[in-house]
């Protein structure tokens, strides 16, 4: 980057993913980001929940944040998914995949991908 232009131009490219972030949206979706997390993989989890929700149009639904410990290391990269009107949901041991398979299935199906949830895991 050597001028302001190119600044403005990545600001502009980026400016989609900030929005996502912020907000006050139905779903919130909480990643991990914690020192543990973001050792066991959760940079690439948050940017696949970024990329995926935006990609499938759901920006006025969901809001993609992260968060310090949710407090369960060994289960890292954790996810919890806030819906108005329904229990928390927990997704544990994610990787970028995983995070694209719940953007589809859960957050664009309304359908909870029970095998990657922290009561799955024995």
């Amino acid at each position: 980057m050597k001028t302001l232009a190119e600044l403005a131009a990545i600001k502009a490219r980026m400016q989609n993913n900030v929005t996502l972030r912020e907000g006050a949206a139905q779903t919130r979706v909480v990643v991990g980001m914690a020192t543990c997390g973001i050792a066991a993989g959760a940079r690439p989890v948050l940017a696949a929940f970024v990329d995926g929700v935006n990609k499938a149009g759901l920006t006025d639904k969901v809001t993609v944040t992260q968060t310090g410990c949710i407090g369960i290391c060994q289960y890292e990269p954790v996810v919890e998914i806030y819906e108005e009107g329904k229990e928390k949901v927990t997704y544990v041991k994610l990787d970028a995949d995983k995070a694209a398979e719940i953007v589809e299935k859960h957050l664009k199906g309304g359908n909870i991908v029970t095998e990657y949830t922290i009561g799955a895991i024995k």
